[in-house]
């Protein structure tokens, strides 16, 4: 976009970042009918020259990078202005920010001395060539085998938030097994598996870096999801790891559960996944829940109309009220619990995890676990206005 404000902030861009006091450049508020959602730029280190790295993320999660060499960033900023409305660059010096009105009227605001002094010629950047601290690398069969990664082990720009969240779930993976037994093959089940990208991670982790032996099976309704994670875990060379087409309701496993996962099984399919753990006594649970409809249609609290009566608050309330009901009923049935961050929301809105590990020496007679099903009972019954099913197997269990 050709405007004397816009060149004077691309100015400002390439001079903050030839100081090396750029901290952080952000374009947002994208034209309508755009794919792009925003874009951050950074500077890094990549083969020993410093580029201002221009990470654009588009819609379902897509992510794709540009790194733009010193005597061509102020073109590229321009460029970004086709797209995106406002921008706004933070320097150690100062900030300056740019919007385009609907008019088409553009305004800088700049304050501070940006990019002040003399240029270094070594400025401050994040190396991006130095091996990052995460359990895998992109050289694993299964990374490739998935398309994650290229034959060379480079993750693909549109995998890099898929690579994070696998990254980030072995690392549950890793805490996880300091929990289990230490002797003898470990049973482990996904449920609701999908593509399996989580599966694989798994069992990898499990194997590879634990040096466990470890039988795992993977349960899914959809006969195509099943025939193509058998092919993977051909190429892969994971002979441990099956998958089985069948509902979950039918499926009986073939030794008590060690560990059971479970990634984005929508609305009560993650109940069902959670009932299953916990009616098998399985000592560890990883769930990472989807949508959340039921108490959506079904919630009926008088007390509470102050939020359900406006949608969007409701949803938000039935997320968090449904995953905290879950961790009751798991905690009224011998488990620890707790809930944490699977990644960040950023790369998906969908990023609760529920964990879960069973107490040792559990009695269901005891009076902690009789207080414990009846706080589940007191909170099932003020959201959904009756008893929850169950109740009594939880008290006799």
């Amino acid at each position: 976009m050709n405007n004397e404000k816009i060149t004077e902030f691309s100015a400002l861009v390439q001079k903050s970042a030839g100081a090396g006091s750029l901290t952080n450049l952000v374009f947002h508020s994208p034209v309508k009918n755009s794919t792009l959602l925003k874009a951050k730029g950074t500077l890094r280190q990549i083969g020993g020259e410093t580029v201002l790295q221009l990470e654009t993320f588009l819609t379902e999660g897509r992510v794709t990078q540009e790194n733009v060499s010193f005597l061509h960033i102020d073109s590229a900023v321009e460029r970004y202005f086709d797209t995106f409305k406002k921008a706004d660059l933070n320097d150690r010096g100062g900030q300056a920010s740019v919007m385009i009105s609907k008019k088409g009227a553009v305004s800088l605001v700049k304050k501070g001395k940006i990019g002040e002094g003399e240029i270094s010629a070594t400025p401050r950047a994040e190396a991006n060539d130095r091996v990052k601290n995460r359990l895998l690398t992109g050289q694993e069969d299964f990374l490739r085998a998935l398309g994650v990664s290229d034959e060379k082990g480079r993750i693909h720009d549109k995998k890099q938030s898929k690579f994070r969240q696998i990254c980030r779930f072995s690392e549950y993976i890793v805490e996880a097994e300091k929990k289990l037994r230490r002797d003898g093959t470990l049973h482990v089940y996904d449920l609701c598996c999908g593509k399996s990208y989580l599966s694989f991670a798994a069992y990898h982790v499990l194997t590879s870096l634990c040096g466990r032996d470890v039988k795992m099976t993977c349960v899914d309704l959809k006969q195509s999801v099943i025939d193509y994670c058998t092919g993977i875990s051909e190429k892969a060379h994971m002979d441990g790891l099956s998958f089985v087409c069948m509902n979950i309701d039918d499926f009986i496993p073939e030794a008590k559960p060690d560990l059971v996962i479970s990634l984005h099984a929508c609305d009560i399919a993650t109940d069902i996944v959670l009932n299953f753990a916990s009616r098998y006594s399985a000592d560890v649970i990883l769930s990472t829940p989807c949508c959340h409809h039921q108490m959506m249609h079904e919630m009926d609290c008088p007390t509470l109309d102050f939020i359900a009566s406006r949608p969007i608050l409701k949803q938000k309330l039935c997320d968090a009220a449904t995953d905290a009901l879950r961790l009751l009923k798991l905690e009224a049935e011998g488990y620890k619990t707790d809930a944490t961050e699977l990644i960040d929301p950023e790369d998906t809105p969908k990023n609760v995890m529920l964990r879960a590990v069973r107490r040792k020496n559990y009695s269901p007679d005891s009076a902690d676990a009789r207080e414990k099903a009846e706080k589940y009972d007191f909170t099932y019954r003020f959201l959904y206005g009756k008893a929850p099913e169950g109740l009594a197997e939880i008290i006799k269990k």
